[in-house]
């Protein structure tokens, strides 16, 4: 089975530029299609933050985060990573890594995963 561990969250300062990590583990040979990190705030839906195909590292951004935040892979460790610059007490949320294992063309829906981490928690203070 697929592994997802998120790590990187906790509580920083507003203009604080934090990184996420995302590492997936399995038994068997890993078919990444894409990876994404998804948020979720107390009270609201989960969101797409954004997503990086595994082949060509191209990339896609939720509006609310572009320009700030900047998604990266290294296909060799299956590790993605979520460079947050500028941090926003609105960013304050639950983090999540999402691996798709099929080209999906609603990928920003949470259903175009195949599977999920358990969340790291980003606290932004002001």
């Amino acid at each position: 089975q697929v592994q997802l561990v998120e790590s990187g969250g906790g509580l920083v300062q507003a203009g604080d530029s934090p990184r996420l990590t995302c590492v997936a583990s399995s038994g068997h040979p890993l078919n990444i299609y894409a990876m994404s990190w998804f948020r979720q705030a107390p009270g609201k839906e989960r969101e797409f933050v954004a997503r990086i195909a595994w082949r060509n590292a191209i990339t896609y951004y939720a509006d609310s985060v572009k320009g700030r935040f900047i998604i990266s892979r290294d296909n060799a460790k299956n590790t993605m990573y979520l460079q947050m610059n500028t941090l926003r007490p609105e960013d304050t949320a639950i983090y999540y890594c999402a691996l798709a294992t099929r080209v999906d063309s609603n990928y920003m829906s949470p259903s175009a995963n195949d599977y999920w981490g358990q969340g790291t928690q980003v606290t932004v203070s002001s």
